[in-house]
């Protein structure tokens, strides 16, 4: 500006160079290039020895589709006669091929969503459990940014459209369409550039009233919300040295942490609508179809009901089932090896409750934790200890010790229970119940049942003497006196005869 100041003020170039203090070549290129329309930053291109051979270049690069590499193309300019180095050759090649993409590549039109027309939803790999690998079902409304994240042990058909009913349930209703990628559980195979579905997944689209559409192929920039939110999910809840999160013990807490997940994410202002994904779903629900009742109980599996005994049949195979289940409709699907007992939870979603190794007749498959009423898997319950048995003899509360001893005299010296347990209540109201109970759990434990066995056990441990380790006597253990002191009877009269002189 300080040139142009002064060539304005002398109109000569000599005069503005020696105000200026530049050289004058300097502000004749300036003012010229000020006088023609150009940029006086831009240098003007100055001949190249590759000019002649750029339409060449640009040939290679239309029939490689962008895709020749520099030192294929150095190495045929060289054979034609040029003398260039290799970097000129490679900035040359750069300029064409970025010309021939900017040419063919393709375009897109902003995809402007309106409410409850469309779902996405795509499969990630999720966090091990135990050894075993896991899934990340991800689902995504595309107007509301509302995000369901779903973990389960496979991607097979049915639990796919489990995912899908309990998908639906969670936000409410059905969407026109359902958007995914063309895996074999959607798509059975392409005819003539046309997907063919799979008939399961037509007939979950009929019966809950959506239309299945998949992308086209190598193409996943249109199902990319749902990506998104694999990517997300992935990052947020499966343990990586970026995150440091802890592995998880079981499914359940796996299960746990992607619900809280999701209502942290679907509660949080989101960034291109500048709105709740909550707030906005409630919008949506408005314009979702009404769900059927009953799930799409073809692709779960087979129906059972679950028996008294927490057991389903399947095959003429009993299978057991976690407790809260008594008498619940469920769908038993055989995936592998193994059996998945679904069923629908407490919140109304349909999720697997548990998973069998397939076993054959007669071989019936009882998980012990499923009967915590039953310890040690007893299946017949045996007699116990009532907590209070009331005047004469009762055993007050739930004493352990009381209650060994009332068990342990039962089992092996019937004699006079009622009269014993009555005497320990008697002495408890006297001493305490804690001295009592303590001084029964030994007795039971030493196995002694007698009518003074207790009250001595008390002035022991009046006495304040510590308690030994509790021998019982047995085949292999006798607690009675050894003959060990006779030994020293003999040694005692030798002494003393030698002391008379004997």
């Amino acid at each position: 500006m300080e040139i142009f100041e002064a060539y304005n003020l002398t109109e000569t170039v000599w005069s503005a160079a020696a105000l200026t203090g530049h050289d004058p070549k300097t502000v004749k290129r300036y003012v010229e290039a000020r006088a023609s329309g150009r940029n006086p930053f831009e240098r003007e291109p100055r001949p190249k020895m590759i000019d002649a051979f750029l339409e060449k270049i640009e040939e290679w690069a239309e029939q490689s589709k962008g895709t020749i590499r520099a030192d294929v193309v150095h190495d045929k300019l060289v054979k034609m006669g040029f003398r260039g180095s290799a970097r000129s050759t490679r900035r040359a090649v750069n300029a064409a091929k970025t010309a021939w993409k900017a040419c063919k590549r393709r375009t897109y039109r902003p995809w402007i969503p309106e409410p409850g027309r469309w779902r996405q939803f795509d499969w990630g790999e999720g966090p091990k459990i135990g050894g075993r690998r896991t899934w990340l079902f991800c689902a995504w409304l595309s107007w509301s940014r509302f995000r369901v994240v779903i973990p389960v042990w496979d991607c097979t058909l049915g639990t796919l459209v489990a995912c899908l009913d309990t998908t639906l349930r969670r936000i409410g209703g059905a969407p026109t369409c359902v958007l995914t990628d063309n895996a074999k559980t959607v798509t059975v195979e392409h005819i003539a550039g046309l997907s063919v579905r799979h008939p399961q997944m037509v007939a979950a689209g009929r019966h809950y009233g959506c239309q299945v559409v998949s992308c086209v192929p190598y193409d996943p920039d249109s199902k990319g919300g749902a990506e998104a939110t694999v990517r997300i999910a992935k990052a947020d809840l499966v343990p990586t040295e970026a995150n440091l999160l802890p592995a998880y013990d079981t499914f359940a807490e796996l299960a746990d942490v992607c619900r809280i997940w999701c209502d942290r994410v679907n509660a949080r202002r989101h960034r291109a609508t500048g709105q709740i994904p909550a707030d906005r779903l409630d919008i949506k629900r408005t314009t979702l179809h009404v769900l059927p009742v009953e799930p799409l109980a073809l692709a779960l599996g087979e129906e059972r009901v679950v028996g008294s005994d927490r057991t389903v049949s399947f095959n003429s195979v009993r299978y057991s089932t976690p407790p809260g289940y008594t008498g619940a409709r469920v769908w038993c699907r055989v995936v592998g090896e193994e059996l998945s007992i679904t069923a629908r939870t407490k919140s109304g979603d349909l999720s697997e409750i548990w998973r069998h190794q397939l076993s054959t007749p007669g071989v019936p498959q009882i998980i012990d934790a499923h009967y915590t009423d039953h310890p040690d898997g007893r299946s017949v319950h045996q007699p116990q200890a009532a907590a209070a048995l009331g005047g004469g003899g009762r055993v007050r509360g739930h004493r352990p010790g009381s209650r060994a001893l009332a068990e342990g005299g039962r089992t092996r010296r019937g004699a006079r229970i009622r009269a014993k347990m009555a005497h320990a209540v008697e002495l408890a109201a006297v001493l305490g119940s804690d001295r009592v109970d303590q001084a029964s759990g030994l007795a039971a434990a030493a196995g002694r049942f007698t009518e003074d066995d207790l009250v001595s056990i008390l002035e022991h441990i009046a006495a304040s003497r510590p308690a030994r380790q509790v021998v019982r006597a047995n085949e292999a253990h006798s607690v009675q006196n050894g003959t060990i002191a006779w030994q020293a009877l003999g040694r005692q009269q030798t002494a003393a005869g030698e002391s008379r002189g004997d």
